[in-house]
């Protein structure tokens, strides 16, 4: 097939292009094509220099006089140089571009698109986009903007595909037919517009064709798990009320009725595939217990997979005091776990109920007698291949019972699409003393008057009653940081709204806070620590031996620790939506009132992911809200069946999305559009699971 080719049968390409090109994932013809533009720009009618006002312009022409200057400021390069048409000239600079000294051919015209503005006392264009008057259609002044990969610039692009142009003609359709075009025409418009409709129309139909295909990998997977057989393990209503009532505490009617539909799900000869989602907090631990038990009624083993040894340690404790009383045997397995051969003879003889671990259980010699439930906590931090290991653990011939567990709320959108092989059941309601967290924004000047006084209070408050065997002088406070070494401190970061945010490290944000509280015991944690040192640091805070621990986001997911109140996140407008509710989730889970501050840095205006996070302590309000500001691939990137690239869909179409399901349905009712249409299936394979047992 002609779209399987390599890049560099491609007019124009040749070998160190080619090189390029493939470096940056673009190997084939089909990679070539589908490499869609990143946005349009519209050169109709631009502006002319002597008309020029501050804010956004489009001008068009000749440069003259550039040079490129490093200023002492580390790392940072000026470009400037003029830019003239028969109306006057306008000086122009770019940051960190010094390849544009070398661009411009002398006396050839050029667009330009950028800001306009006041800059160290004189107007300026700043840093705007380019592109050759020659590449764009004079008929309709639309040319399409490419993300640039190494040297390979937007208008390198632009050359080569005006190249290739004639090989669009001959694209086959991937899809069966469909109402609005063809993906030929899609594509062609998509890199050729000729009206802002055509642009319009290419977006659909290749999201339409984005989104037939990941609807149609999630229900051949559910198609694919529906084949295989499972030991059924039948309700024991008597012994689960036994359970029930054996508890210090009330289920929420969410719990209650999650439970029901994995006892449902696990009666059946066809392996449950069930994804348990709930916000942090919401009692999911306690639901895996219960299915845990279930399973040991059934005479069948259980394996709880989590990504942290901090956590799975938690669910350890958690659940043997729970489940031990009835019963079960369970075990903890990670890497630190001492005896380990004898541990895995044990699990291997059946004498182990529940094991609960890190990627421990996912070596070869960790084998079981009887595995019918695989629970996987936090799953979308584990690949594939990783879940596909542990699954292949159960006897042969037979697959376990999957339950899957995320405190990251998925949209509705995702429901459907992306987990649409799985069954979901949501727990939306809080246990009974579960803390809402008062969130608040705050400038980082602001932090020496209004957030040090709160962190006194904070540490000479009582510590919270619902501690076990806490140490600490008070209640105890989270710090988040974005860098791990003191080098980052002269680095900035890109905030929300396009501003720079100064970026303080974790070390030197440790030193400057037990500089403040000399009386409180302050740590730091990181992800380059060894795994012992950062379970010994996390042990020491959840045991109250430590006051303030600053930290990265290696304890987004992390220990229960009741007796943590405030949590401050710097650097606040540099992290997703979902990420800073996981992180907020850490305080509030004890009985004392909880706070949570977003430090924004310099002169920064609060992003919207901000204001949403601080009006809401819902994180399926939340979910929805970060899915329309950022898209599915940046919350999901790990997901069930991989990566998620989606460069046209949106998952907030629900209409279309609404579309495609009905068209898949009706595509999978003819066994031979399988044979048929042949990329379309070799397509989908990076959205399925591996489904053939040994």
């Amino acid at each position: 097939m002609y779209l399987d080719e390599s890049v560099e049968s491609l007019s124009g390409v040749g070998p160190k292009t080619a090189a390029t090109l493939k470096k940056y994932g673009i190997k084939t013809v089909r990679d070539f094509v589908y490499n869609l533009p990143r946005d349009y720009e519209n050169y109709n009618s631009p502006t002319s220099i002597a008309e020029m006002q501050p804010g956004k312009v489009v001008i068009r022409g000749k440069v003259s006089d550039l040079k490129t200057r490093q200023t002492r400021r580390r790392n940072l390069t000026i470009t400037e140089g003029t830019v003239s048409d028969k109306s006057g000239s306008v000086s122009v600079v770019w940051f960190n571009q010094r390849y544009r000294e070398h661009q411009f051919a002398p006396g050839v015209e050029y667009f330009f698109t950028g800001n306009f503005e006041l800059r160290n006392g004189r107007y300026s264009l700043i840093s705007p986009t380019t592109a050759e008057t020659t590449y764009i259609d004079p008929k309709n002044g639309l040319s399409p903007i490419y993300v640039a990969h190494g040297g390979l610039k937007s208008n390198d692009f632009r050359r080569l595909m005006v190249k290739s142009r004639e090989i669009f003609a001959s694209i086959p359709d991937m899809l069966p037919s469909v109402k609005h075009g063809t993906r030929a025409k899609a594509l062609f418009y998509a890199h050729f517009p000729n009206s802002l409709k055509s642009i319009q129309g290419a977006h659909d139909y290749l999201a339409y064709e984005e989104l037939f295909e990941l609807i149609l990998a999630s229900q051949l997977n559910r198609r694919e798990n529906d084949k295989l057989q499972a030991t059924a393990l039948p309700f024991k209503a008597e012994k689960i009320r036994e359970l029930v009532a054996s508890l210090p505490f009330t289920l929420t009617g969410a719990q209650r009725r999650a439970a029901w539909e994995i006892f449902q799900d696990m009666g059946r000869t066809v392996p449950m595939n069930r994804l348990l989602q709930g916000d942090v907090g919401s009692g999911k631990t306690m639901v895996a217990g219960m299915s845990a038990y279930e399973a040991f009624l059934g005479g069948a083993q259980v394996a709880l997979l989590a990504p942290t040894a901090i956590l799975a340690s938690q669910h350890y404790e958690g659940l043997r005091r729970i489940l031990e009383p009835l019963g079960m045997k369970i075990a903890l397995l990670t890497g630190a776990t001492k005896k380990k051969p004898e541990l895995k003879s044990q699990i291997y003889k059946g004498e182990i109920d529940l094991v609960i671990g890190t990627h421990a259980l996912l070596t070869d010699d960790t084998e079981f007698a009887q595995l019918g439930l695989v629970i996987i906590d936090e799953q979308h931090r584990f690949g594939v291949e990783q879940r596909q290991k542990l699954m292949l653990k159960s006897p042969a011939g037979l697959a376990p019972h999957l339950l899957a567990m995320t405190a990251t709320p998925i949209p509705r959108s995702l429901q459907l699409t992306v987990f649409g092989d799985l069954d979901v059941s949501i727990l939306d309601e809080m246990p009974a003393g579960r803390q809402p967290v008062a969130t608040s924004i705050l400038a980082e000047v602001e932090t020496k008057d209004k957030l040090y006084p709160k962190m006194q209070e904070i540490l000479q408050s009582a510590p919270d009653a619902k501690r076990h065997g806490a140490k600490a002088h008070g209640q105890q406070i989270y710090w988040i940081c974005k860098a791990i070494d003191e080098v980052a401190d002269s680095k900035t970061s890109s905030g929300a709204d396009g501003g720079q945010a100064e970026i303080t490290s974790v070390k030197k944000r440790c030193k400057r806070l037990q500089e403040v509280f000399p009386q409180a015991r302050v740590e730091f944690l990181h992800g380059k620590m060894k795994p012992a040192e950062k379970d010994a640091v996390m042990e020491a805070f959840a045991s109250g031996e430590i006051d303030i621990l600053v930290s990265t986001t290696v304890v987004e997911v992390g220990v229960d620790v009741p007796n943590a109140t405030l949590m401050v996140i710097e650097n606040a407008e540099s992290y997703g939506l979902a990420q800073l509710h996981q992180l907020r989730g850490r305080v509030g889970r004890g009985a004392s009132a909880a706070y949570c501050y977003l430090l924004t840095s310099g002169a920064l205006k609060p992003s919207r992911r901000l204001l949403e996070l601080a009006r809401s302590n819902d994180g399926f309000h939340l979910a929805e809200v970060d899915l329309k500001l950022r898209g599915p691939g940046e919350i999901y990137g790990a997901l069930q069946h991989g990566a998620l690239d989606l460069r046209i869909a949106s998952l907030s179409d629900t209409k279309l999305i609404a579309r495609a399901r009905k068209d898949v349905s009706a595509f999978l009712q003819k066994p031979e559009n399988m044979v048929q249409y042949r990329e379309l299936m070799g397509g989908i394979t990076k959205y399925q699971q591996i489904t053939t047992l040994n």
